[in-house]
Protein backbone atom coordinates (compact mmCIF):
# COMPACT_ATOMS: atom_id res chain seq x y z
CA UNK A 1 0.00 0.00 0.00
CA UNK A 2 1.59 3.52 -1.11
CA UNK A 3 -0.63 6.13 1.29
CA UNK A 4 0.00 9.87 -0.12
CA UNK A 5 1.18 12.81 1.51
CA UNK A 6 0.96 15.86 -0.07
CA UNK A 7 3.71 18.45 1.11
CA UNK A 8 4.51 21.84 -0.18
CA UNK A 9 7.48 22.45 -2.37
CA UNK A 10 10.35 24.16 -1.66
CA UNK A 11 11.18 25.58 -5.27
CA UNK A 12 11.34 29.67 -4.22
CA UNK A 13 14.01 28.97 -1.51
CA UNK A 14 17.10 28.57 -2.50
CA UNK A 15 19.40 25.72 -2.19
CA UNK A 16 21.31 25.75 0.99
CA UNK A 17 25.24 24.35 0.94
CA UNK A 18 25.42 20.43 0.63
CA UNK A 19 25.92 17.60 -0.79
CA UNK A 20 22.94 16.24 -3.08
CA UNK A 21 22.95 12.75 -4.69
CA UNK A 22 21.01 13.60 -7.73
CA UNK A 23 20.00 10.54 -9.91
CA UNK A 24 19.57 10.72 -13.13
CA UNK A 25 17.90 8.84 -15.96
CA UNK A 26 18.84 5.27 -16.79
CA UNK A 27 18.30 5.37 -20.17
CA UNK A 28 14.77 6.96 -20.99
CA UNK A 29 15.66 11.09 -20.30
CA UNK A 30 11.81 11.53 -19.30
CA UNK A 31 12.35 9.94 -16.35
CA UNK A 32 14.70 12.85 -14.89
CA UNK A 33 12.28 14.46 -11.71
CA UNK A 34 11.57 18.84 -12.23
CA UNK A 35 13.25 18.34 -8.59
CA UNK A 36 16.90 16.61 -9.95
CA UNK A 37 16.57 19.34 -12.96
CA UNK A 38 16.73 22.56 -9.98
CA UNK A 39 19.75 21.16 -8.08
CA UNK A 40 21.51 20.56 -10.86
CA UNK A 41 20.75 24.28 -12.04
CA UNK A 42 21.37 25.78 -8.99
CA UNK A 43 24.65 23.57 -8.00
CA UNK A 44 28.14 25.46 -8.01
CA UNK A 45 29.58 21.91 -9.28
CA UNK A 46 28.24 18.68 -10.77
CA UNK A 47 30.81 15.91 -9.37
CA UNK A 48 30.37 13.05 -12.25
CA UNK A 49 31.97 10.16 -13.45
CA UNK A 50 32.48 10.90 -16.75
CA UNK A 51 32.43 14.76 -17.59
CA UNK A 52 31.96 13.53 -21.38
CA UNK A 53 28.39 11.35 -20.69
CA UNK A 54 27.00 13.57 -17.96
CA UNK A 55 27.71 16.92 -20.10
CA UNK A 56 25.13 14.99 -22.87
CA UNK A 57 22.83 15.16 -20.17
CA UNK A 58 23.51 18.54 -19.38
CA UNK A 59 23.46 19.73 -22.96
CA UNK A 60 19.92 18.46 -23.23
CA UNK A 61 18.50 20.31 -20.47
CA UNK A 62 20.22 23.47 -21.76
CA UNK A 63 21.87 23.17 -17.96
CA UNK A 64 25.24 25.29 -17.81
CA UNK A 65 27.38 24.19 -14.77
CA UNK A 66 31.16 23.34 -14.54
CA UNK A 67 31.81 19.35 -13.98
CA UNK A 68 34.01 17.32 -11.91
CA UNK A 69 35.30 14.08 -12.73
CA UNK A 70 34.82 11.76 -9.42
CA UNK A 71 35.48 8.54 -10.32
CA UNK A 72 37.14 5.19 -8.95
CA UNK A 73 40.92 6.05 -9.85
CA UNK A 74 40.77 9.38 -7.88
CA UNK A 75 37.75 9.31 -5.55
CA UNK A 76 40.08 9.40 -2.38
CA UNK A 77 41.44 12.77 -2.93
CA UNK A 78 38.87 14.21 -4.54
CA UNK A 79 36.34 13.61 -1.31
CA UNK A 80 38.18 15.36 0.39
CA UNK A 81 38.49 18.21 -2.04
CA UNK A 82 34.79 17.82 -2.54
CA UNK A 83 33.70 17.99 0.76
CA UNK A 84 36.38 20.94 1.84
CA UNK A 85 34.08 23.29 -1.20
CA UNK A 86 30.91 22.35 0.97
CA UNK A 87 32.11 23.37 4.26
CA UNK A 88 33.17 26.60 2.41
CA UNK A 89 29.16 27.10 1.28
CA UNK A 90 28.86 25.93 -2.12
CA UNK A 91 26.48 22.91 -2.73
CA UNK A 92 27.62 19.99 -4.92
CA UNK A 93 26.04 18.01 -6.87
CA UNK A 94 26.79 14.32 -7.63
CA UNK A 95 25.85 12.38 -10.06
CA UNK A 96 26.70 8.67 -11.80
CA UNK A 97 26.43 7.79 -15.39
CA UNK A 98 23.30 6.60 -15.26
CA UNK A 99 20.58 5.72 -11.96
CA UNK A 100 21.31 6.22 -7.96
CA UNK A 101 24.72 7.99 -7.23
CA UNK A 102 25.91 5.57 -4.04
CA UNK A 103 24.91 2.07 -5.45
CA UNK A 104 27.74 -0.16 -6.92
CA UNK A 105 29.82 3.25 -7.75
CA UNK A 106 32.40 5.18 -5.77
CA UNK A 107 29.81 7.80 -4.86
CA UNK A 108 29.51 5.70 -1.55
CA UNK A 109 32.88 7.65 -0.62
CA UNK A 110 32.11 10.99 -0.88
CA UNK A 111 28.44 10.18 1.02
CA UNK A 112 30.42 8.65 3.93
CA UNK A 113 33.14 11.06 3.92
CA UNK A 114 30.38 14.19 3.94
CA UNK A 115 28.63 12.68 6.65
CA UNK A 116 31.60 12.05 8.93
CA UNK A 117 32.45 15.86 8.28
CA UNK A 118 28.87 17.05 9.69
CA UNK A 119 27.77 18.40 6.10
CA UNK A 120 24.91 18.92 4.74
CA UNK A 121 23.62 15.43 2.89
CA UNK A 122 20.71 15.37 0.75
CA UNK A 123 19.10 12.66 -1.12
CA UNK A 124 17.38 13.90 -4.83
CA UNK A 125 15.83 10.21 -5.37
CA UNK A 126 14.36 9.15 -9.03
CA UNK A 127 15.58 6.49 -11.05
CA UNK A 128 17.06 3.20 -10.02
CA UNK A 129 17.91 0.08 -12.24
CA UNK A 130 17.86 -2.22 -9.25
CA UNK A 131 14.58 -1.26 -8.18
CA UNK A 132 13.00 -0.70 -11.78
CA UNK A 133 13.68 -4.70 -12.44
CA UNK A 134 12.74 -5.74 -9.24
CA UNK A 135 9.28 -4.13 -9.55
CA UNK A 136 8.39 -5.46 -12.79
CA UNK A 137 10.03 -8.89 -12.36
CA UNK A 138 7.23 -10.25 -11.26
CA UNK A 139 9.09 -12.07 -8.34
CA UNK A 140 8.44 -11.31 -4.44
CA UNK A 141 9.23 -7.92 -3.37
CA UNK A 142 8.21 -7.91 0.35
CA UNK A 143 11.66 -9.06 1.02
CA UNK A 144 14.96 -8.79 -0.97
CA UNK A 145 18.70 -8.28 -1.19
CA UNK A 146 20.49 -6.04 -3.11
CA UNK A 147 23.90 -8.22 -4.10
CA UNK A 148 25.96 -5.77 -7.21
CA UNK A 149 28.14 -6.47 -8.67
CA UNK A 150 29.54 -10.32 -8.46
CA UNK A 151 33.51 -11.12 -8.27
CA UNK A 152 34.95 -11.73 -11.46
CA UNK A 153 36.94 -14.30 -10.90
CA UNK A 154 34.86 -17.35 -11.47
CA UNK A 155 36.11 -19.22 -7.73
CA UNK A 156 35.04 -16.05 -6.12
CA UNK A 157 31.70 -15.67 -7.94
CA UNK A 158 30.39 -19.48 -7.12
CA UNK A 159 31.93 -18.79 -3.22
CA UNK A 160 29.15 -15.96 -3.07
CA UNK A 161 26.77 -17.70 -5.09
CA UNK A 162 26.99 -20.54 -2.86
CA UNK A 163 26.83 -18.46 0.32
CA UNK A 164 23.75 -17.18 -0.99
CA UNK A 165 22.15 -20.26 -2.27
CA UNK A 166 19.72 -20.81 0.49
CA UNK A 167 18.60 -17.00 0.85
CA UNK A 168 14.95 -16.84 0.83
CA UNK A 169 14.74 -13.39 -0.22
CA UNK A 170 14.65 -12.17 -3.54
CA UNK A 171 18.40 -11.39 -4.50
CA UNK A 172 19.17 -8.36 -7.04
CA UNK A 173 22.45 -8.58 -9.22
CA UNK A 174 23.94 -6.37 -11.77
CA UNK A 175 26.19 -8.11 -14.34
CA UNK A 176 28.31 -7.18 -17.52
CA UNK A 177 26.66 -8.28 -20.40
CA UNK A 178 30.47 -10.19 -21.49
CA UNK A 179 29.95 -12.21 -18.46
CA UNK A 180 26.07 -12.94 -17.79
CA UNK A 181 26.16 -16.51 -19.18
CA UNK A 182 29.04 -17.51 -16.79
CA UNK A 183 26.59 -16.28 -13.73
CA UNK A 184 23.34 -18.64 -15.27
CA UNK A 185 25.94 -20.83 -15.70
CA UNK A 186 26.84 -20.91 -11.99
CA UNK A 187 23.32 -19.48 -11.01
CA UNK A 188 22.29 -23.52 -12.49
CA UNK A 189 25.37 -25.43 -10.95
CA UNK A 190 24.80 -24.23 -7.55
CA UNK A 191 20.76 -22.61 -7.27
CA UNK A 192 19.48 -25.46 -9.39
CA UNK A 193 18.36 -25.51 -13.03
CA UNK A 194 14.46 -25.04 -11.78
CA UNK A 195 15.03 -21.55 -9.87
CA UNK A 196 13.24 -19.06 -11.31
CA UNK A 197 14.82 -16.36 -12.33
CA UNK A 198 14.59 -12.76 -14.30
CA UNK A 199 17.35 -11.26 -16.67
CA UNK A 200 16.06 -7.33 -17.20
CA UNK A 201 18.16 -5.81 -20.04
CA UNK A 202 18.18 -2.09 -21.67
CA UNK A 203 16.01 -0.72 -19.28
CA UNK A 204 13.58 2.02 -20.06
CA UNK A 205 15.11 2.38 -23.83
CA UNK A 206 13.96 1.31 -26.53
CA UNK A 207 14.98 -2.46 -26.93
CA UNK A 208 13.84 -3.08 -23.22
CA UNK A 209 13.54 -6.40 -22.05
CA UNK A 210 12.57 -8.53 -19.41
CA UNK A 211 13.63 -12.83 -19.75
CA UNK A 212 11.75 -14.58 -17.58
CA UNK A 213 11.78 -18.43 -16.62
CA UNK A 214 13.32 -21.22 -15.06
CA UNK A 215 17.41 -20.62 -14.89
CA UNK A 216 17.39 -23.49 -17.32
CA UNK A 217 14.96 -21.60 -19.85
CA UNK A 218 17.02 -17.87 -19.72
CA UNK A 219 19.64 -20.01 -20.15
CA UNK A 220 18.68 -21.61 -23.13
CA UNK A 221 17.76 -18.39 -24.38
CA UNK A 222 20.41 -16.38 -24.31
CA UNK A 223 22.75 -19.36 -25.47
CA UNK A 224 20.79 -18.44 -28.69
CA UNK A 225 22.07 -15.15 -28.76
CA UNK A 226 25.44 -14.05 -31.01
CA UNK A 227 25.68 -11.86 -28.12
CA UNK A 228 24.15 -10.34 -25.63
CA UNK A 229 24.31 -6.38 -25.31
CA UNK A 230 23.13 -3.57 -22.57
CA UNK A 231 22.76 -2.99 -18.93
CA UNK A 232 21.87 -6.33 -17.01
CA UNK A 233 20.00 -6.57 -13.90
CA UNK A 234 19.52 -10.11 -12.55
CA UNK A 235 16.85 -10.92 -10.05
CA UNK A 236 16.66 -14.30 -8.73
CA UNK A 237 13.84 -15.82 -6.60
CA UNK A 238 14.75 -17.04 -3.15
CA UNK A 239 14.98 -20.65 -2.18
CA UNK A 240 11.66 -22.47 -1.38
CA UNK A 241 11.87 -24.61 1.81
CA UNK A 242 11.67 -28.21 0.76
CA UNK A 243 12.03 -26.84 -3.32
CA UNK A 244 12.32 -29.67 -5.50
CA UNK A 245 15.04 -29.99 -8.14
CA UNK A 246 17.78 -27.64 -6.48
CA UNK A 247 21.37 -28.37 -6.79
CA UNK A 248 23.56 -29.78 -3.61
CA UNK A 249 25.37 -27.13 -1.80
CA UNK A 250 29.13 -26.72 -2.96
CA UNK A 251 30.66 -27.28 -0.13
CA UNK A 252 35.26 -26.87 -0.45
CA UNK A 253 35.75 -28.06 2.99
CA UNK A 254 33.61 -31.01 3.62
CA UNK A 255 35.04 -31.86 -0.57
CA UNK A 256 38.33 -31.51 0.58
CA UNK A 257 38.29 -33.52 3.98
CA UNK A 258 36.46 -35.92 1.39
CA UNK A 259 40.05 -36.02 -0.94
CA UNK A 260 42.12 -36.25 1.75
CA UNK A 261 40.15 -39.30 3.59
CA UNK A 262 39.49 -41.77 0.73
CA UNK A 263 41.80 -41.43 -1.68
CA UNK A 264 44.43 -40.88 0.93
CA UNK A 265 45.88 -37.77 -0.61
CA UNK A 266 47.64 -34.73 1.12
CA UNK A 267 46.99 -31.42 1.32
CA UNK A 268 48.44 -30.33 -1.89
CA UNK A 269 46.84 -33.19 -4.20
CA UNK A 270 43.50 -32.36 -2.78
CA UNK A 271 43.89 -28.93 -3.45
CA UNK A 272 45.12 -29.17 -7.10
CA UNK A 273 41.84 -31.78 -7.38
CA UNK A 274 39.88 -29.34 -5.92
CA UNK A 275 40.55 -26.74 -8.70
CA UNK A 276 40.34 -28.65 -11.23
CA UNK A 277 36.12 -29.42 -9.79
CA UNK A 278 35.49 -25.64 -8.74
CA UNK A 279 37.00 -23.92 -11.61
CA UNK A 280 39.44 -21.99 -9.36
CA UNK A 281 43.71 -21.64 -9.96
CA UNK A 282 45.76 -23.26 -7.50
CA UNK A 283 46.11 -20.26 -5.49
CA UNK A 284 42.51 -19.05 -5.34
CA UNK A 285 41.49 -22.64 -4.03
CA UNK A 286 44.48 -22.57 -1.54
CA UNK A 287 42.90 -19.13 -0.01
CA UNK A 288 39.66 -20.21 -0.17
CA UNK A 289 40.42 -23.60 1.83
CA UNK A 290 42.31 -21.38 4.41
CA UNK A 291 39.00 -18.87 5.12
CA UNK A 292 36.88 -21.93 5.21
CA UNK A 293 39.15 -23.71 7.84
CA UNK A 294 39.18 -20.66 9.96
CA UNK A 295 35.17 -20.78 9.32
CA UNK A 296 34.84 -24.04 10.56
CA UNK A 297 37.33 -23.99 13.42
CA UNK A 298 35.54 -21.05 14.85
CA UNK A 299 32.37 -22.52 14.87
Amino acid sequence: MCPLHLTITFSQVPLPPGLYIVATPIGNLEDITLRALRVLREADLIACEDTRHTQKLLNHFEIKKPTQSYHEHNEAARAQELVERIERGQRVALVCDAGTPGISDPGERLIRAAVERGVHVVPVPGPSAMISALIASGLPTDSFRFVGFLPSRSGERRSLLESLRNSTETLVFYEAPHRILEMITDLGKIFGEQRRIVVARELTKIHEEFLRGSVAEVSNELNKRPAVKGEITVIVAGEVQGEAGAAPSLNLIERMRELMASDSLDEKAALKQIAKEFGLSKSEAYREWQRRKAISDRQ
